[in-house]
């Protein structure tokens, strides 16, 4: 579930290809020509929704080559754990919302973000995005070199800051859980099956040997409640594509549901899990003008009664924590991707939901991220009425919300920046 201020996604392919010289690791970007279709769609003469068991043919997506840039450089980072899709590190940090919906409009992402995340004590950054925003207007399977440009230039920044990025497609071609539909279904069609899977195809070309520890790709943001078979199967075509061009790369995957069902029909496929923290909406969206009804909610407590369920702590684990472990034991490795309280709760209520939250995440060894970093769920420029905000960098910092955050980095102080 997702605020009317949050949403991102991008586009075509380049390689990283590392060097080791003298121990000191070089790379080289090489892009695809992005005015030119990487394959042309294959759109079925009847398309036809997926049996229960469905087997859509692998997608043969053919990037360009395109001219060479300059890259970020394909070293590991010292500060950056080793991840593994059966175990993720423990990833701490935001959601940066500048291409998440062309509708509202796409921006350049800004270093200064980056900059300041890092100097907080924080380690990642996911970047949900509209694929719209690297897309021509016309022709979803054109892709933009200017667009992903500035993609590069972000993980050039997060490798001087020592931050682990994780690209998401909150827009996917196919489907977004923001109005409006896209025009064809990701879950039913073959069209948009093949032109999403031709996208990551490309973007696996594109950063073919920047190590895991800097990158990885976070599929399809919050999927709906569909047939586990048929999302195996959807995410199956989606992860050979990558890895016809990347075997190596980290994939992490939203649980159905929008989040919150654990995706054991994706054991073997050598992915991870990402869930979600916005559960009781009665707390975390009240008032948030997107969610009909959210206006005539009461105003939230801590832990919220929301009829006969008292949203107390053994709930919240025996709900949405307990689930999810299971999963682990199966050899799935699992993250928060967005969790957050909107700028209508109460600022008390907001700090304590998010304090027994992240401590339950501890306990559960999850990494997290905020959604977002600047915004009305932020800890930066994020319109609460009842928050003293301290003048920060020319910005607006909840220092109080901050402290919570960082209560919870290992090893971390609460000292100002």
């Amino acid at each position: 579930m997702k605020t009317s201020h949050q949403q991102v996604s991008r586009r075509q392919g380049l390689m990283w290809v590392a060097a080791a010289m003298g121990g000191v690791l070089g790379a080289a970007l090489s892009a695809c020509d992005a005015r030119r279709p990487a394959a042309e769609p294959k759109t079925p003469a009847t398309p036809t929704a997926p049996t229960s068991t469905p087997k859509p043919a692998a997608p043969t997506p053919q990037p360009t080559a395109a001219p060479t840039t300059v890259p970020p450089t394909a070293t590991p980072q010292p500060g950056l754990s080793e991840p593994s899709f059966r175990k993720l590190p423990l990833w701490y940090g935001f959601n940066l919302q500048e291409k998440f919906n062309n509708d509202w409009g796409a921006r350049r992402f800004q270093e200064r973000d980056f900059e300041w995340i890092a100097e907080l004590g924080f380690n990642f950054v996911r970047l949900p995005m509209d694929y719209r925003t690297w897309a021509e207007p016309n022709n979803w399977s054109v892709l933009r070199q200017g667009v992903l440009e500035e993609i590069d230039q972000v993980l050039r920044w997060a490798e001087r800051y020592e931050l682990h990025v994780n690209i998401n497609f909150h827009r996917a071609p196919g489907y977004s859980v923001t109005p409006p539909a896209e025009p064809k279904s990701l879950w039913d069609n073959d069209e948009a099956q093949f032109v999403c899977a031709t996208h990551w195809a490309n973007f696996a070309r594109r950063y073919k040997g920047v190590p895991n520890k800097q990158l990885s790709f976070n599929l399809i943001n919050e999927p709906p409640a569909i047939d586990p078979a048929l999302h195996r199967a959807i995410i199956s075509r989606l992860c050979d594509a990558i890895r016809k061009y990347d075997d190596k790369r980290l994939i992490v995957c939203d649980g159905a549901s929008w989040g919150k069902t654990p995706p054991g029909e994706l054991v073997g496929l050598n992915v991870a899990a990402a869930t979600r923290g916005y559960e009781p909406l009665r707390l975390t969206h009240y008032q948030a003008e997107w969610i009909n009804g959210a206006d005539r909610w009461a105003p939230p407590t801590h832990p919220l009664r929301d009829g006969a369920t008292v949203w107390d702590r053994e709930t919240v684990w025996r709900a949405q924590i307990e689930p999810w472990t299971s999963i682990q034991t199966r050899g799935i490795g699992v993250m928060v991707g967005e969790f957050g309280v909107y700028n209508r709760t109460r600022h008390d209520v907001a700090l304590a939901f998010m304090r027994e939250r992240l401590q339950l995440w501890r306990e559960a060894g999850w990494g997290w991220a905020l959604w977002n970093f600047r915004g009305p769920f932020g800890i930066i420029d994020s319109g609460r009425a009842d928050v003293a905000y301290e003048r920060w960098r020319g910005a607006q910092l909840d220092r109080k919300m901050l402290d919570v955050l960082r209560s919870f980095l290992p090893g971390a102080k609460n000292a100002s920046p």
